[in-house]
């Protein structure tokens, strides 16, 4: 049983859990004091026969400010998959009436949270995935591409405003509000809101984001000229079906008459003025 809560949890135990395992605080003690178990925080502890990984240093951190706390921020994006990167300082949200003291290596929040914004995942306790979406996504090292992650594959929209509306008043509550109104304007994903964003700064209209054309999605269409623009923005899919799925979707509008304009970001961040006159030669055309 103990050997299977260790892998379970990354070699990181709690002493109570410990003791749930049929071990003492005594014998807890002679462990430590034997160099097999390392403290890493007041009741929390890890068994030093193993690599210390970003997920034991999380969930260690998380775990020491005892079973009401969750992980927040980059570390609940990180724990949820929205990011490949771990933060250095670990965030920890608690509530308003915990005590304690603060322990190297993690940052407090003490906020009460809803029900709704509460999951366990791997048996660590972490903000649910729309509101880490917001939060992650306004701190230092997050960005606007962690919204997108969860809002092409995870989440909706809707959600992630709930999220925003039950937590108000939190830090970086002002960002996160201006990323979901962003987020508003029909698209998807950072460049489809880049490029919207393009066209009304450009002038350029008769255009209409997330259009049905014969069956399939159209980030972008203009609907009397024909012409479908196709934005990749930073959470587009390169896995082979979804590859095969784009291309017998653009051959197919295609043959139906569309002409079909494919942008990268790199094209919308530095190439901007080069897209837009793509885009005008093309409706032009029509």
């Amino acid at each position: 049983m103990l050997d299977d809560l260790l892998r379970r949890h990354d070699g990181v135990i709690t002493l109570t859990q410990a003791n749930r395992a049929g071990l003492t605080e005594q014998a807890v003690r002679r462990r430590v004091r034997a160099g097999h178990w390392r403290r890493c925080s007041p009741g929390v502890f890890f068994v030093d026969d193993r690599e210390f990984t970003d997920a034991a240093r999380i969930r260690a951190a998380v775990w020491g400010y005892g079973q009401s706390a969750c992980a927040s921020g980059l570390a609940s994006a990180w724990w949820l998959e929205l990011t490949r990167f771990p933060p250095d300082i670990v965030e920890v949200t608690v509530p308003r009436d915990s005590h304690g003291r603060r322990h190297n290596g993690s940052r407090v929040r003490r906020r009460n949270l809803a029900h709704l914004d509460i999951i366990e995942r791997r048996g660590l306790r972490t903000t649910a995935l729309p509101l880490t979406a917001i939060e992650a996504a306004v701190r230092r090292g997050g960005g606007p591409k962690l919204m997108d992650q969860a809002l092409q594959r995870h989440t909706e929209l809707r959600q992630l405003w709930g999220a925003h509306l039950r937590n108000t008043g939190r830090y970086g509550s002002p960002a996160a509000r201006l990323l979901l109104q962003a987020a508003d304007d029909g698209t998807k994903s950072q460049a489809e809101r880049l490029f919207t964003r393009l066209l009304n700064a450009s002038g350029i209209s008769g255009w209409k984001a997330n259009q049905n054309v014969i069956g399939y999605e159209a980030d972008v269409l203009f609907g009397a000229a024909k012409v479908v623009v196709e934005v990749d923005g930073f959470a587009f899919h390169t896995d082979p079906e979804t590859f095969e799925r784009d291309r017998r979707k653009q051959n197919a509008l295609v043959l139906a008459g569309y002409q079909v304009l494919r942008f990268t970001w790199l094209d919308l961040t530095e190439y901007s003025e080069r897209v837009l006159a793509l885009v005008q030669s093309a409706i032009s055309a029509r």
